[in-house]
């Protein structure tokens, strides 16, 4: 039996990073010829997660990492966000070139380059060295459908998408879409725009597209795909860390505190790494908690410095709350910085969930069955909210186009929408629960994500001769 490598190039993050661990876990435990090299890029903004890698590799010795060599910070020239993200990337391409060319002269052949969402010049670099690339894209089949359709989008509309008076009707989406869904990021044809148009366009070049969703969640979206002109389709999720034997103690009395409250009974709200907001939003969230008069669970941020960092604890959250609401709530609800999320959203006693809509809270809000009150903030999160709630029924609806800073909303529509979603009876509810059960065995022998992934290695081992 013929030993076979692919190798893989994530984005920086470690939500990048801990998904395609996933997606290498899955592929060689379910064919033992593969091995898996994955590279990792240094970046001067966002920490490399070592500690989570060298672990990984002590516990699978089929998966390895390289880490490629540090690279110098941007020029003051280059602008925080898609610009930086550029220059990141096209400052790692020597160094992608070089390991790959070195790699092709071992021993065990590389049967393939898995490349991001985001690394559009690595399959180019692939292509050079002959290599066939595949694409893994992170998000949902809708949003991918979204992306291969803006090239498309772009010739018909001569606005920019905020001027754009109509609805969009888009291959892979249920319903027209209003403009007001579309990413904050491609709303005008700038940086944000560009940056997805450019990799959009590279998305069809590749030999086929992994994505971390799964038939049963989005059945409409990934046969729109599997039938128009792109290359094949291949959903293999949910793609989870899911592991939450180990606590750390400083996250303990969270855990504590739900140990007590009864099942399905706290809303947990929470939003992300960047998530975070102002003041009088904070003061409109506490009033709307407060009066909604159900447990909660807060993961309470401080807004970054800069525009594209990272939210922090703050360091006394009375300086931010309403007066006396600490003392208010204390009998049903808990203010915290950051929270374990998935170890939250695993235990009894959650209910429903609070959140941004990054699309790996979404997986895993549906693995453990909490429904979502939508409130998207940033990237594609306002199409996953969409597609959530108008296309699927899987989740409530808070507000659509929300901007921290410009808009408000109010105390009332979050009493509202909480107690919507924590609506024990409700359809959605029960639909949550139902794609719970089918998330865990979607990868097993006889699932759709288990043949999905049994048809990918079919396609990589046949252009290579095995």
């Amino acid at each position: 039996m013929k030993k076979l490598e692919l190798v893989f190039v994530p984005s920086i993050g470690r939500g990048h990073i801990v998904s395609t661990v996933e997606l290498a876990k899955l592929l060689i435990n379910h064919d033992n010829r593969f091995s898996v090299t994955i590279l990792i890029m240094s970046s001067p903004i966002v920490t490399t997660p070592t500690a989570y890698t060298q672990s990984v590799a002590k516990s699978f010795p089929s998966i390895r990492f390289i880490e490629l060599p540090p690279i110098e910070p941007p020029p003051p020239s280059i602008k925080p966000g898609f610009q930086a993200l550029s220059y990141f990337i096209e400052k790692h391409i020597p160094s992608v070139r070089k390991t790959l060319a070195e790699l092709k002269a071992n021993p065990v052949p590389i049967a393939g380059l898995v490349v991001d969402m985001f690394m559009r010049r690595m399959i180019e670099v692939a292509s050079e060295l002959g290599m066939p690339t595949y694409l893994y894209f992170t998000s949902g089949a809708a949003m991918l459908s979204f992306s291969l359709y803006l090239p498309t989008l772009d010739t018909q509309i001569a606005t920019d998408f905020k001027d754009y008076p109509g609805e969009l009707t888009i291959p892979g989406y249920v319903n027209p879409l209003s403009p007001l869904y579309v990413p904050p990021s491609l709303l005008t044809r700038n940086d944000g725009y560009n940056f997805f148009l450019d990799h959009a366009r590279k998305f069809v070049q590749t030999k086929g597209i992994i994505i971390n969703t799964l038939y049963e969640v989005e059945p409409f979206a990934i046969d729109s795909l599997a039938n128009g002109p792109y290359p094949p389709v291949y959903p293999v999720g949910p793609l989870l860390n899911t592991q939450t034997e180990s606590i750390e103690p400083k996250y303990e009395h969270i855990m504590k505190w739900l140990d007590n409250q009864p099942p399905s009974s706290v809303i947990f709200s929470c939003f992300g790494s960047r998530g975070a907001f102002s003041e009088p939003q904070v003061k409109e969230i506490a009033m709307g908690l407060e009066r909604s008069g159900i447990r909660f669970l807060w993961a309470l941020r401080q807004p970054p410095a800069e525009k594209f960092g990272m939210s922090t604890d703050y360091a006394n959250f009375k300086d931010v709350l309403p007066d006396g609401f600490l003392d208010r709530t204390s009998e049903r609800g808990m203010v915290c910085g950051w929270a374990p999320q998935v170890s939250v959203l695993a235990h009894k006693a959650i209910g429903g969930f609070v959140s941004h809509c990054g699309w790996n809270s979404i997986l895993e809000s549906l693995w453990y069955g909490v429904p979502i009150l939508t409130w998207p903030l940033y990237a594609e999160q306002t199409l996953n909210a969409f597609a959530l709630v108008k296309d699927l029924g899987l989740a409530v609806e808070l507000r659509v186009n929300y901007i921290d800073g410009v808009d408000l909303i109010t105390a009332e529509e979050i009493e509202r929408g909480v107690k919507c979603v924590m609506d024990n009876d409700s359809v959605i509810r029960r639909k949550v629960t139902a794609m719970k059960e089918i998330s865990r065995t979607t990868k097993s022998d006889g699932g759709s994500s288990f043949a999905s992934l049994g048809r990918f290695i079919q396609d990589v081992t046949e252009r290579i001769d095995v």
